[in-house]
């Protein structure tokens, strides 16, 4: 199971670095607003996690042809896991290049939305207040990596219960194979 989940694991956080990577770059050049940026990160995890998928039925394929769902879970959260830690390390190597300018950006950018959709001032005044204090907090290395770790974990959660729900495969009894 060890190198089903490490193989898997680091191919899955391999792209789901660099995918956002790219992501990033097209978000700062202004190809993508935040609001498509979201989406199309989202989209991007569900690709690189589509690894958790295949790696579950590797790990099937390989031990007999069989796997329970609470196996193929703890196969799933695994790869998961490695590949959500290989997400937030992606994103401390890339942050010093973008740092706090990315916060003020999308600070800035909900702001305008909120005065383009007619939202009172004080309303305004206190989101742009809040995202200061978010600003402010996001400088710490611990929570930012938290942050990133949040970012992904629900995605690999969400694709690993499907993975070992499809992928299960019980064991035959014998009464049943005469059924």
């Amino acid at each position: 199971m060890k190198k089903v989940v490490i193989v898997f694991g680091l191919i899955s956080g391999l792209i789901s670095g660099f995918l956002m990577w790219l992501l990033m770059a097209a978000v700062n050049s202004g190809a993508l607003n935040f609001d498509n940026g979201m989406f199309v990160g989202y989209a991007t995890m569900i690709i690189a996690l589509s690894l958790v998928f295949f790696g579950i039925k590797s790990y099937r394929d390989n031990h007999g042809g069989k796997i329970s769902f609470l196996k193929g879970l703890q196969v799933g959260m695994l790869i998961t896991m490695i590949s959500a830690l290989c997400y937030a390390v992606s994103w401390e190597l890339y942050y010093p290049q973008i740092g706090d300018e990315f916060i003020a950006k999308y600070t800035e950018y909900n702001l305008d939305k909120m005065k383009t959709e007619g939202a009172p001032a004080a309303e305004i005044e206190t989101a742009r207040v809040e995202g200061e204090q978010f600003a402010e907090m996001y400088k710490k290395l611990p929570i930012r990596f938290a942050f990133s770790i949040i970012e992904i974990l629900p995605v690999g959660i969400i694709v690993t219960l499907i993975s070992a729900l499809l992928l299960r495969k019980r064991e035959l009894l014998p009464m049943e194979a005469t059924e």
